[in-house]
């Protein structure tokens, strides 16, 4: 029982890490003045898109028929799968769209934009 436990709770930090890590990249998000900090779920896709218009998704940049086929596969296994997409400000729109477009022709339509929080100024 121990062994068991001992594996679950190496998965689990394992799984909390890749997550922490995914969010760690160079992508700089649009600020909203309600945005929230959302907990990250085991088993959340995140699509980021670079200022570039590069698409990265488990720390791995893909092509667009890349990025296709892993959606379409995730979404073959489990079809109320969320995919986040976190944008970078500076990217042309038209990526975006693009990458909307993947994930409807992947067969995923609950997708959620995420969204900094505004920094907070100091009052002098």
């Amino acid at each position: 029982m121990v062994d068991i436990l001992l594996v679950l709770l190496g998965f689990f930090m394992l799984t909390w890490s890749f997550a922490r890590q995914e969010r760690e990249l160079d992508v700089q998000m649009p600020s909203a003045g309600e945005a929230k900090e959302q907990r990250a779920s085991v088993g959340e896709v995140i699509i980021n898109v670079k200022a570039d218009g590069e698409l990265v998704m488990n720390r791995r940049t893909m092509s667009p028929d890349e990025l296709l086929e892993a959606l379409a596969k995730v979404a073959a296994l489990y079809p109320d799968q969320a995919v986040v997409l976190r944008g970078d400000q500076r990217v042309d729109y038209g990526h975006i769209v693009s990458t909307l477009d993947l994930c409807r022709r992947a067969n995923i339509w609950n997708v959620a934009f995420a969204t900094s929080a505004p920094e907070k100024n100091p009052t002098p």
